[in-house]
């Protein structure tokens, strides 16, 4: 179990500190971007590479989001029972969405590596002589560290605490 939680702060630390410098490279390249052209010049790399950025910073912010407990969701029932005070039917219900949410990113993680394995197949470059297929990894990549996150919340609510 305490490999468990070092290997979930362990990816909250390098998710983090990913986000800051993925943000911090997407305003420094956009701003040169805006910069360069009002000089005619352009570097014509820079806007697949900060598209490429935002969809890195989307998993990490999900990552994040989903170590928190503040990732997307409708949780009436889990306030009301938070309100009314029944936190052992309260904890049932955050493992089961724990699970849940598990085994579904499991299954797009599934769907994910597909598509990655035809980008790798007929992908072709998209900037830096880099293939489309290399960039696409970012899905099942980020699907995966936002699953772990899921079940690390699952086993450790067993712990005695709270699930998210």
């Amino acid at each position: 179990m305490k490999f468990l939680k070092v290997l979930d702060q362990l990816i909250e630390k390098l998710s983090t500190w990913t986000l800051l410098v993925s943000v911090l490279g997407m305003l420094t390249l956009s701003v040169l971007a805006i910069v360069l052209r009002w000089f005619n010049l352009t570097l014509h790399w820079i806007e697949p590479f900060v598209r490429h950025l935002v969809f890195l910073s989307t998993f990490l912010g999900g990552v994040l989001a989903t170590g928190r407990g503040t990732h997307i969701g409708i949780d009436i029932l889990g306030k009301y029972l938070e309100s009314i005070h029944s936190d052992l039917l309260y904890n049932w219900i955050r493992r089961i969405i724990s699970l849940a949410s598990c085994l579904t990113l499991s299954w797009l993680i599934y769907a994910s590596y597909n598509f990655l394995l035809v980008e790798l197949k007929y992908g072709k470059p998209v900037f830096w002589g880099i293939e489309s297929g290399y960039l696409v990894a970012i899905i099942p990549f980020g699907f995966s560290l936002i699953a772990y996150r899921f079940f690390y919340l699952f086993i450790s609510s067993f712990n005695g605490r709270r699930a998210c």
